[in-house]
Order: C-alpha cells, then sequence, then structure tokens
C-alpha cells in the first residue's frame, strides 16, 4: 500500500489518478483543511471513492495515534508525503501553524515510519528552502541556503529531519524540491489559477513588483511524473529538484493567460511582498542523471490546459473560491 500525506490536494489527487491507473493501491490521509474551501479537495478525490484500490482517512499527520493504525491496519510499505500547510505568504502572517504542521507533523511520520520498515519515503520540499542565492540556476550540491520565509525555513528543517532518520533508522528517504506546480485543479490562491479568475470576472489582477520576477514552473503531469521516478529508483537517501528549468517572468503568464481566454487583464502594481525572492530557477541535472527526468510541457501549453479546465468548471469553481 502506498500512503499519500495530503492526497487529496492538487499534487496529491493527480498522484493518486496515476497510482491507481497503474494497478497500485493508494490509501489518501487528509484533514481538508480550512486553508482554502475543503469542497475543492472534496471533488478533486471524488472520482477515487468508490475504486477498489483507494481508500480515504480524514485525519492529521499530527496524530501519532492514528498515524500508527494506518501503518499498522493498511500495511504501508511507502509513502509519499505531501501534507503541509502551504505558501509563502501566509507563512509570513502564520508562522506558529507552519512550524507545527510542516515541522511536527512530518517528525511524527518519521517516528512511526522507523517502526514499520518502510520501502520508501518521498518528502515535497519545495524551492522556497533556497531563497535568494547567487548560484543560479539552483543546485542541490549548493548549501548556502537563505530561505526568505518562515516556509521555506520549515521545508529544509523537513528535510533535515529526512536526513536524520535515514542515517539513524536507514528509512530509504528522497526528498523533493518542488518549484511551483500548476495545473488543472491547482490551489486557488496560486497565481496561475488566481490571474485565470480575475481576468474573466473583469476584476483587477495584483502585481506585487514590476512584473519581472521570474518562477520555474512546473507542469503537474511533468511533476507527477518526476514522483513515480523517485519512487521506483529507492535510494537511500537524496535531494533532487523538480521544475522546468525554464524560468518565465510574470508578466509573461499574464500575457498568456490572456491569449487563451482572449481578455485583457486589468493590473494593478503594488510594492514586492516580504518573502517573495525575485526568482526560482532549477538546476534539474540531477533529477534527468539519475531519474530519468524529462519535463515535457511548455508554459504556454501548460497554461492552455489549465485555462481550458478552468472554464469548463468556472461554475463550481466561482462558488466556491472566495476571498482570495
Amino acid at each position: 500500500m502506498i500512503l499519500i500525506t495530503g492526497g487529496a490536494g492538487f499534487i496529491g489527487s493527480h498522484l493518486t489518478k496515476r497510482l491507481l491507473r497503474e494497478g497500485k493501491k493508494v490509501a489518501v490521509l487528509d484533514n481538508f483543511d480550512s486553508f482554502y474551501n475543503p469542497e475543492i479537495k472534496k471533488k478533486n478525490i471524488k472520482p477515487y471513492l468508490t475504486h477498489p484500490n483507494f481508500t480515504l482517512i480524514e485525519g492529521d499527520i499530527r496524530e501519532k495515534k492514528l498515524i500508527k493504525e494506518v501503518f499498522w491496519h493498511y500495511q504501508v510499505e511507502e509513502v509519499v508525503h505531501l501534507a503541509a500547510r502551504a505558501g509563502v505568504r501566509g507563512s509570513v502572517k502564520d508562522p506558529f501553524v507552519y512550524e507545527d504542521v510542516n515541522i511536527r507533523g512530518t517528525l511524527t511520520l518519521l517516528d512511526v515510519c522507523k517502526d514499520f520498515g518502510i520501502k520508501s519515503f518521498i518528502f515535497a520540499s519545495s524551492s522556497s528552502v533556497y531563497g535568494e542565492i547567487d548560484n543560479i540556476p539552483f543546485s542541490e550540491d549548493d548549501f548556502h541556503f537563505n530561505p526568505l520565509s518562515p516556509y521555506g525555513v520549515t521545508k529544509l528543517a523537513g528535510e533535515l529531519l529526512c536526513k536524520i532518520y535515514h542515517k539513524l533508522y536507514k528509512i530509504p528517504i528522497t526528498c523533493i524540491r518542488i518549484f511551483t506546480a500548476y495545473g488543472p485543479a491547482q490551489r486557488p490562491e496560486m497565481a496561475i489559477h488566481k490571474f485565470t479568475r480575475l481576468i474573466l470576472k473583469e476584476e483587477p489582477v495584483t502585481i506585487f513588483g514590476d512584473g519581472t520576477s521570474k518562477r520555474d514552473y512546473t507542469y503537474i503531469d511533468d511533476l507527477v511524473e518526476g514522483i513515480l521516478l523517485a519512487l521506483n529508483h529507492k535510494f537511500n537517501f537524496e535531494v533532487i529538484n523538480l521544475g522546468s528549468s525554464c524560468p518565465v517572468e510574470l508578466l509573461t503568464v499574464v500575457r498568456i493567460i490572456e491569449s487563451h481566454l482572449k481578455k485583457k487583464a486589468k493590473i494593478r502594481y503594488l510594492p514586492p511582498q516580504s518573502g517573495d525572492p525575485y526568482l526560482t530557477y532549477a538546476n534539474i541535472n540531477k533529477a534527468k542523471k539519475i531519474l530519468g527526468y524529462n519535463p515535457k510541457v511548455s508554459i504556454e501549453e501548460g497554461i492552455g490546459k489549465f485555462v481550458r479546465w478552468y472554464c469548463e468548471n468556472q461554475s463550481w469553481l466561482e462558488k466556491l473560491v472566495t476571498n482570495l
């Protein structure tokens, strides 16, 4: 059995779909928190509820007794740990909940893993661990971290906990540093989703800074492929970037969305926000070499797929996505 924590979210629901398609048994553990409307996550996971190889468990990764029961009852052999309080800006506003969920939750999960002979543990880290560093593109071999937000610090702490638990208990662990995942079912507060919604509603799109900041966007299908490759390789301990290695300016993203919607954005510029790096840029040579990772979806194609998904689901999305 493969346990996916946070499996009802954006990345987790796509990974669940792919694993079930490949005949794997999947258990999803999710607490359906209120970071964004939990009904969205329920819709993400609804297609799999009747699948014979799928199990949904509602619960929190900080509940050690529950985690032990899940591991024992479902004979968990592999773990993909996606559950986290996400978002850079949210962590600046409320750092304590990020510390509690992302650090204590990860520690709780690892501490249970040590007693169950887990064959593979995938930890979803983030490009936020790098922050602003001089060496471009960002490489796993660079240990001069400069995270700019509590979120980035919690993900770096999670990696260090993984490293210690591997050394102490020989748990096979791969930490994947995810660079701005996007695609259908993307979280509603993230830029591509939010910009699409606002442009369609003819409401102002807020750009923090002058719009020249760049992100390394990773299409969800490419990311899921990278996670599966990491699961199949069973490393002792590795840290691997998963991105596209093609940073894109924020204003370029807006223009691509405009072209697919055939509508112009009403842009409002505000000063840069604390915690946001100017650039993220993944060096993916290691992922290519040891995983065979090869991202295929361009930003133009990926945004086109997201926009089509959004337009097809616009009616229920606008009912569920508020105050973002």
